[in-house]
């Protein structure tokens, strides 16, 4: 039986470990390869970034 490393993943999944958590994973390289809106906020939430990216001057305009 050939182990892949989707197999690994699912065994550490099921015997209790984290088997990727969002401060060892890195950002999309490239945020346009992601099509909707929506999924940029769901894979922006699941990285713990904040999406739509805002600059100091929007930050500072909104205030």
């Amino acid at each position: 039986m050939e182990r892949t490393r989707s197999w690994g993943r699912a065994q550490s999944c099921k015997n209790g470990r984290e088997a990727i958590s969002p401060q060892n994973s890195k950002p999309e390289k490239n945020w346009k390869l992601i099509y909707t809106r929506a999924d940029k906020l769901h894979r922006a939430r699941q990285l713990g970034m904040s999406y739509p990216i805002r600059t100091t001057r929007q930050l500072l305009d909104q205030e």
